[in-house]
């Protein structure tokens, strides 16, 4: 990779000023804030994302980082006070009546308690085939539904004899696989994973991931999960984008943003996550200072400074530039929001 630069580049720029091919999503500048007067709190600050069609983001960070508050913004839920959404090249917040009922077929959650999201009173069959009560065109007639019911439960690993069970007479895991196969039932291009496995067995937590990605493969599904295990989204993500009190501190390859960090707060979050080997290095541990800063209250300059132990000066005067490190492949940059960013040698140390 070449010299690392500051820059505002564009997302999506390749190293030869070419553009890559337009993504599925792309969010730029979005800000949204909650309250009023000085109780006045910014869950967004000017986040910029993208999203490759059959790609997924990883997006992690603390709790309070806003992650959650994004993933409303992009499934419509919220509306934000600034910036753009782009869903194929078209404006989700601009679209009225069956325009807007359309869209709402393209983009689907999957949430993270597969108990509490699921209707206890409903057979696997009636919660799959729920959606289809409102976009009624989408596999029309009794017969169809049953078909495509049976298909659905075939491609999340269920039998078609499940169709039948409640909630109370799965495991975990299974229920985990009906509320894919409901995210499923409406052909999305992009389904939103808000910690999908976090309350699964890790044995489990494997069996779902794979369900996800083997779906990815067949069906070309996009993804954006969130999650707080870095394991996790290390096994599952093409890019990572990691968010730090409403912003984007870090965006990169996968691979990059995990072996060579260039933001402290990240090389921190891959430092405190738990290792098998007894023989690591205690240098590379980094053990941060100080609590979160309250979102009603954020810090002048760089908002990590109060925690950075590379934190100068001008740290809390000026914010920080975005460095770019370009790819020899021409791919999208790793990119770090640091006046003073970690090189290689560096990261963890």
């Amino acid at each position: 990779m070449s010299e690392s630069r500051a820059t505002t580049a564009a997302p999506g720029a390749r190293a030869d000023g070419t553009q890559e091919s337009a993504p599925l999503l792309e969010v730029r500048g979005v800000t949204k804030t909650f309250g009023s007067g000085r109780r006045r709190m910014t869950a967004l600050d000017g986040v910029d994302l993208r999203i490759g069609r059959g790609q997924t983001l990883g997006l992690v960070g603390e709790s309070g980082c806003g992650k959650s508050t994004l993933a409303r913004v992009l499934l419509g839920l919220e509306r934000p006070d600034a910036g753009t959404v782009r869903f194929d090249g078209s404006d989700p917040f601009a679209l009225r009546g069956k325009e807007l009922l359309a869209w709402r077929r393209r983009v689907q959650m999957v949430f993270q308690d597969p108990f509490a999201s699921l209707n206890a009173r409903m057979s696997a069959a009636d919660l799959i085939g729920e959606p289809w009560r409102t976009h009624k065109d989408v596999v029309p007639g009794a017969k169809a539904r049953d078909k495509r019911i049976r298909e659905l439960l075939a491609l999340v690993g269920l039998r078609e004899s499940d169709a039948h069970r409640y909630p109370n007479e799965f495991s975990g895991g299974q229920r985990q696989r009906i509320g894919i196969a409901r995210a499923l039932a409406l052909d999305p291009d992009l389904i939103v994973c808000d910690e999908p496995v976090s309350a699964l067995d890790l044995s489990v937590q494997a069996q779902v991931l794979n369900v996800l990605s083997d779906l990815r493969t067949r069906l070309g599904v996009t993804y954006l999960f969130i999650s707080h295990d870095l394991s996790v989204v290390r096994y599952i993500s093409d890019r990572v984008t990691v968010m730090y009190l409403g912003k984007v501190v870090e965006h990169g390859d996968t691979e990059d943003v995990f072996e060579q960090p260039r933001h402290p707060y990240t090389a921190a979050l891959l430092s405190a996550a738990p290792v098998l080997d007894t023989g690591r290095d205690p240098r590379r541990e980094i053990e941060l200072q100080g609590e979160i800063p309250s979102p009603f209250d954020i810090p002048s300059g760089c908002r990590f400074r109060t925690r950075c132990w590379r934190a100068e000066d001008r740290c809390a005067t000026q914010a920080p530039p975005v460095v770019v490190r370009e790819r020899a492949d021409g791919a999208e940059p790793h990119t770090a929001l640091c006046h003073f960013p970690l090189e290689a040698e560096t990261a963890g140390a």
